[in-house]
C-alpha cells in the first residue's frame, strides 16, 4: 500500500493525502495535490520511501510503502 502525504509546515510526513495499490497512481495523485518537480526514490530494510521537492530542493512530501514482514512456518 503506498501512502502519500504532505508537508503540514512542521513535519513531512505530517497530512495523509491518499492511499494507492500501485507507484503509478501514487506519484499522479502526488503531482495533482502537491505538485511537486522532482522525486527520488530510495530503499531501506523495511520500507520504500519517494521523497518529493519543489523548488530548491524544498522538501514537499514524501510517498510511503512498507514492505510487508515474513512470516516463520510453524513445523
Amino acid at each position: 500500500m503506498w501512502k502519500v502525504y504532505k508537508w503540514d509546515g512542521r513535519y513531512i510526513q505530517g497530512e495523509l493525502i491518499s492511499k494507492h495499490s500501485s507507484e503509478a497512481a501514487a506519484l499522479k495523485k502526488a503531482k495533482k495535490e502537491i505538485g511537486y518537480i522532482k522525486a527520488e526514490k530510495s530503499q531501506h530494510d523495511n520500507e520504500t520511501v519517494i521523497w518529493l521537492d519543489g523548488e530548491n530542493g524544498r522538501p514537499l512530501g514524501v510517498i510511503v510503502k512498507a514492505k510487508a514482514k515474513r512470516r516463520k512456518k510453524k513445523s
